[in-house]
């Protein structure tokens, strides 16, 4: 295995470059320590397609973001036919895209929080007002694009005029906005890996909600809580929700579940197949706790790459 040829593809052209930057470097470090052979490609610089596949044993997908985490990548890879870490191209497109994880999430009986479609293209001609009125009740909404990640454009919205402002500032960058309703409670995160969870962590943000800066920045001073502070049962219980999540969009390699626990109930916000593994993140956080440190956490990605899937 050591002789096998790992190139880290990170960076990108994503809104999330700046952390696949850092989750490139660390996991670029690791694979070095481990003592495989390994390089470094940036999409940004060079295109996929120019991946010289007689050189290269295992793609290390490090991206994050639009066209890192989306299947667009992935399709690249299959090309290439290298195999490649995380899941494969149609989970990849199904997790990032929120309306079809969402009908998913359904179909699966995974509670998910209550939400609405918007065309940015149909804007003008939708009565935004009763929208809001009839399925959230003037309750407080969420509004974010269906396919973004790291809490990029999402905006936590009180009344109606602060959810019209955001909806018409993000129609100009997205196709597809969702509203979906605010459920306040504990904020819960589930790394699964190899279809077998590992651990809840809980957040507490001192921003008003665990967004960007919360996620990526020190000075933002989110508190990380390991294990989540919720009874045994309810801890077991989330842990089996994430893995049934992780098994219905046919992941592979490593996720996180974001959820929200309120009212004694957990409602799954998202799932995402690339997480971040800078000195901040989640995952290594929970491995670690569960006694995987970071190089067997990449080493263990390594060996489920693949190609088909």
């Amino acid at each position: 295995m050591k002789r096998k040829k790992i190139l880290v593809v990170l960076g990108g052209t994503s809104k999330e470059r700046k952390i696949s930057l850092q989750t490139g470097e660390a996991c670029f470090s690791s694979i070095k320590r481990i003592g495989y052979k390994v390089k470094k490609f940036d999409p940004a610089k060079n295109l996929l397609n120019e991946i010289n596949n007689s050189d290269v044993d295992v793609i290390f997908n490090a991206l994050h973001g639009k066209d890192g985490e989306d299947g667009n990548a992935q399709t690249y890879f299959e090309y290439l036919r290298i195999p490649y870490t995380h899941s494969g191209v149609i989970t990849s497109m199904n997790a990032m895209d929120k309306v079809i994880s969402k009908k998913i999430f359904k179909e699966n009986k995974i509670l998910s929080p209550k939400y609405c479609v918007i065309n940015s293209s149909k804007f003008e001609k939708i009565n935004l007002k009763k929208i809001i009125k009839n399925i959230f009740s003037n309750n407080t909404v969420v509004v974010k694009p269906s396919n973004e990640g790291s809490s990029i454009g999402v905006k936590i919205c009180k009344n109606f005029n602060t959810v019209k402002k955001a909806c018409s500032l993000l129609k100009k960058k997205y196709e597809n906005l969702i509203i979906e309703k605010f459920i306040g409670g504990q904020e819960i995160q589930v790394a699964v890996l190899n279809n077998k969870a590992l651990g809840a962590i809980e957040l507490k943000p001192k921003r008003s909600f665990y967004d960007y800066k919360a996620k990526y920045s020190k000075s933002a001073k989110t508190s990380h809580i390991m294990p989540a502070n919720i009874s045994k049962r309810k801890y077991n219980e989330v842990l089996k929700i994430a893995e049934r999540t992780h098994k219905a969009l046919k992941c592979r390699g490593v996720t996180r579940c974001d959820f929200k626990f309120f009212k004694n109930k957990f409602y799954l916000l998202e799932i995402n197949t690339q997480p971040g593994m800078t000195n901040l993140s989640l995952v290594p956080e929970i491995a670690q706790y569960k006694g995987i440190t970071f190089d067997n956490l990449i080493k263990n990605l390594i060996r489920d790459a693949s190609i088909n899937k």
